[in-house]
């Protein structure tokens, strides 16, 4: 059996993991967020809004299990975070795509444009049927 000061030994080492999870994940936003602010394009900017925060919300969640000493509060934080390993690509691409459409991008940075002939056919009213086929 455990006595009391092994207990508050444990909690004490649980105590410092959750604030070095907290000090990461504040970190991760930190970079995330001079990252919107410094780099140049729309493309970098989105980079560091989705690489970093993804990171940084996990090192905060896992601070938050850990704090809150429960298996239930262990699924709602990898609830949680799944829910944003799914969500922040699709919303980096929805975004990623519409700021090209729209010129917000430097093509003199881009060493190959995968993405015009597509553009172009669909534009000109061809749809993009013909581009997945090959056509």
């Amino acid at each position: 059996m455990m006595d009391l000061v092994d207990v508050e030994l444990m909690d004490q080492i649980l105590d410092a993991v959750a604030a070095v999870f907290l000090v990461i994940g504040g970190l991760m936003s930190l970079a995330a967020g001079i990252g919107l602010v410094r780099l140049p394009d729309l493309h970098s900017r989105m980079h560091a809004a989705t690489k970093p925060q993804v990171l940084g919300l996990l090192s905060l969640l896992l601070a938050a299990a850990i704090t809150w000493r429960s298996w239930s509060g262990l699924v709602l934080v990898l609830l949680a975070w799944g829910l944003q390993i799914l969500t922040a690509p699709a919303s980096a691409h929805v975004v990623g795509r519409a700021g090209y459409r729209t010129k917000h991008f430097k093509s003199e940075q881009l060493a190959q444009d995968e993405l015009a002939r597509a553009v172009d056919r669909i534009s000109h009213g061809h749809g993009a049927r013909r581009e997945i086929d090959g056509g």
